[in-house]
């Protein structure tokens, strides 16, 4: 339950840095892309882990597959739950919320094996715990230049 947990946060953590990467922006006032940000994540991920060349290579590769699946699900539905909604209504969006979680954790299970085979379990947690950290601050900025 605890390792569920954990997932299932990793997973609010992904969505939140998906929705913020479209709102950061360039010194130079244009955007920088999703894909140019999970880069940079993923340089920043290797450089703390104190990869190898090889290694880092490596991981910015799978990093970026990895990103390009989830980002291929699209967005979780924004729909939530409301009073005017019948029980079959109610259901059937906690039910796709449940697929789309069920779908990045099958996504994030495929690359944790990637990831095994040029890095240690403990640099992958390590990794995910640098990732959230990330998220957790992108998510801070978003929220307080919307105040």
């Amino acid at each position: 339950m605890k390792i569920m947990f954990r997932i299932m946060l990793l997973v609010t953590a992904i969505f939140a840095f998906t929705c913020s990467v479209s709102a950061q922006q360039r010194r130079d006032g244009g955007r920088i892309s999703r894909e140019q940000l999970a880069e940079k994540q993923a340089k920043y991920i290797a450089e703390e882990l104190r990869l190898s060349t090889d290694e880092t290579e490596k991981f910015i590769n799978t990093y970026l597959k990895c990103q390009r699946e989830v980002w291929a699900l699209g967005p979780r539905q924004t729909g939530k739950p409301n009073r005017s909604m019948t029980d079959s209504q109610t259901d059937s969006v906690i039910q796709a919320r449940f697929d789309h979680s069920q779908k990045i954790l099958n996504i994030r299970r495929k690359y944790y094996v990637e990831y095994s085979k040029f890095l240690t379990s403990k640099q992958i947690e390590r990794a995910y715990e640098l990732e959230r950290q990330m998220m957790k601050r992108l998510s801070e900025r978003r929220n307080s230049r919307r105040r």
